[in-house]
């Protein structure tokens, strides 16, 4: 069958593809909040699987290929999990220490130059605010307090997290492992008639994703390094945090730039008093986002067309709302699928006798 062959299905057929479908959704939705760590397993396997394949070039095998790759994903894991946890911990502790006395430089300095402009500066009622963050910062903690009794507590509730932790990482060694076998099974299994088509659309699919995910993952971990070493030459106190964060937030075009200057804009002014750190915030995120569009998006996404930002954002928030962290996990992969198909159908509409 040709590539570009009209796929044709009987009604019969279609009525066993919507019933199989919706089986499959109502299986899912049951099962979604134990499907999470298999989620996550298959999302590192299909992340790393690549660089499995590099070195599967180097006359290695593939269970050695896999295990060099599984031991660097464990060790930046634990690095994570014991360095970079910790430091971001203790700067949120260190900022909501020191958020009364932005408070306060934001009362005396920030307000009446806003008051100069005519804007309504009892909105900002330093007071009220001060209250409200300890009322909610109580809760907060009453509500973890409850929380890590309970888990405490609860010898279900720790096995299932202990499960989990042991789970994800051996589920990716075996899927990582077996990963060209599974897609080989698969392909397999589809129909003949149809399985050009299919395997067209699949690569399409994954040189999405591979643009979207793969690629704007590299670009995030850049970001976020360059963002955290220029707030630190500055010496911002909370250089990491905000870089972090910025660094995460650039997934979507743009939004990471203007989310990174503002916050870390105020941080700068509320720590120093002065306008020139912000300034000088402004000259790091400007260096990072030429940086951004001369090297790192042409380097590691390249002209492959990814997701629209609407497309990002709508798919994570549907995701999130319909089947929680799992649903985040399959957001963009579903996303990227739908984007692909809707592509194909729109070329067939304007190929079709309605459209003409």
């Amino acid at each position: 069958m040709e590539a570009n062959e009209k796929i044709v299905i009987s009604d019969s057929n279609k009525l066993l593809i919507v019933i199989v479908l919706f089986l499959f959704g109502w299986l899912f939705y049951l099962l979604s909040p134990v499907l999470t760590p298999f989620f996550i397993a298959a999302l590192l396997a299909y992340l790393a699987d690549p660089v499995v394949d590099r070195l599967e070039q180097y006359k290695l095998s593939r269970t050695v290929s896999v295990s060099i790759v599984f031991g660097i994903l464990l060790i930046v894991a634990l690095l994570l999990l014991l360095v970079l946890f910790p430091l971001l911990t203790a700067q949120v502790g260190a900022l909501f220490k020191r958020l009364p006395d932005y408070l306060l430089v934001f009362q005396s300095s920030v307000t009446p130059w806003l008051d100069s402009f005519g804007f309504p500066i009892d909105l900002f009622d330093i007071d009220t605010i001060k209250q409200a963050l300890a009322n909610y910062w109580t809760e907060v903690g009453q509500v973890a307090g409850g929380l890590f009794s309970y888990m405490t507590r609860s010898s279900v509730v720790v096995l299932q997290w202990f499960a989990n932790l042991v789970l994800v990482p051996v589920v990716t060694f075996y899927l990582l492992r077996d990963w060209d076998l599974l897609v080989a099974r698969f392909r397999e299994l589809l129909p003949r008639r149809y399985s050009a088509k299919f395997i067209e659309l699949s690569l399409e699919c994954d040189e999405m994703l591979a643009a979207f995910i793969r690629g704007q993952l590299m670009v995030m971990l850049a970001l976020a390094t360059i963002y955290t070493i220029g707030l630190a030459m500055i010496g911002l106190e909370l250089a990491l945090l905000l870089g972090v964060i910025a660094g995460v937030m650039s997934f979507v075009p743009y939004l990471g730039l203007v989310v990174g200057i503002a916050l870390a804009g105020l941080a700068a002014f509320f720590q120093f008093h002065e306008w020139l750190p912000v300034l000088m915030v402004a000259g790091v995120f400007s260096v990072a986002q030429a940086i951004e569009g001369t090297v790192l998006t042409p380097r590691f996404v390249g002209e492959r067309i990814g997701l629209h930002p609407v497309a990002v954002i709508f798919a994570v928030l549907a995701g999130g709302q319909l089947f929680g962290f799992t649903g985040i996990l399959l957001a963009l992969p579903v996303a990227a699928v739908v984007m692909v198909i809707l592509r194909h159908a729109h070329q067939r509409y304007l190929d079709s006798e309605l459209y003409l």
